[in-house]
């Protein structure tokens, strides 16, 4: 997989920071997942629009949860050259065949995968 845009981003007077040296292999099975999902819908990644978030940064996201995944270091929100319904089908499909166990999430312009351990849908 290929991220597109560098993962520095300011939300107001907040930078975002990378992870520890300790939470790095944490994303791992999510970028696994990531690249399965690709495959599965023909389409290479576009863009990783978040990844991690620092719990600063992520106070400052618009509609994100307060025990976001992402300051865990293993949900990504990404975009793909295919609609956002085929990415999450093709997520939940992997899903039900034993590849992870995480979070799908379908949005208008992006879809979330994480690898928290247990399966939840929105």
């Amino acid at each position: 997989m290929q991220v597109i845009k560098a993962h520095a981003k300011k939300k107001g007077s907040v930078w975002n920071a990378l992870p520890v040296r300790s939470m790095w292999r944490d994303m791992g099975s999510s970028l696994k997942v990531t690249d399965k999902i690709a495959a599965e819908v023909g389409s290479p990644v576009r863009e990783v629009t978040s990844a991690y978030r620092s719990p600063a940064y992520n106070r400052r996201c618009p509609g994100a949860k307060s025990e976001s995944w992402h300051m865990k270091n293993c949900a990504l929100d990404l975009k793909f050259g295919t609609s956002t319904s085929r990415v999450a089908a093709a997520a939940r499909y992997l899903r039900s065949k034993g590849l992870f166990k995480g979070g799908v999430g379908q949005y208008s312009s992006f879809t979330h995968v994480d690898t928290r351990g247990h399966n939840v849908d929105w």
